[in-house]
């Protein structure tokens, strides 16, 4: 069996400069850290119990099937925080029938960042019982 020590996503921006100022500034990601030197250099951020690094250079956007999931405490907080920054909401947080909150966000590249906040009584957070 394979034993994962942390995940990490790995974006090849057509504009990596766009990027970082996205992931960093719009969307307030911390830097894990920096490596290399230029505007292709590489910036790792912490995505909770992951990490999203935006390095080098891609002639062609990822593909629209990459979606980046993360969740959130409270997803109309993280709304009017996005909103304030400017950042393009693609759909506003809904209630989805599976009992997530979820709203979409995409980033320089068109990738679909999914914000989900799992309510208290879902039961990926409550189990009676235990």
């Amino acid at each position: 069996m394979v034993h994962v020590l942390s995940s990490r996503i790995l974006l090849r921006p057509t504009d990596p400069e766009r990027s970082r100022a996205f992931y960093g500034e719009q969307l307030g990601l911390a830097v894990h850290r920096e490596f290399g030197t230029g505007p292709e250099r590489g910036t790792v951020y912490f995505l909770g119990g992951g990490f999203l690094e935006v390095s080098e250079r891609s002639e062609a956007p990822p593909s629209p099937a990459l979606q980046v999931w993360l969740p959130v405490e409270d997803a109309a907080a993280a709304h009017d925080e996005l909103r304030a920054e400017g950042v393009e909401i693609v759909r506003p947080p809904v209630e989805e029938p599976w009992g997530l909150v979820e709203m979409w966000i995409a980033d320089p590249d068109g990738t679909r960042i999914v914000l989900v906040e799992v309510p208290a009584e879902h039961p990926l957070r409550y189990r009676p019982g235990i």
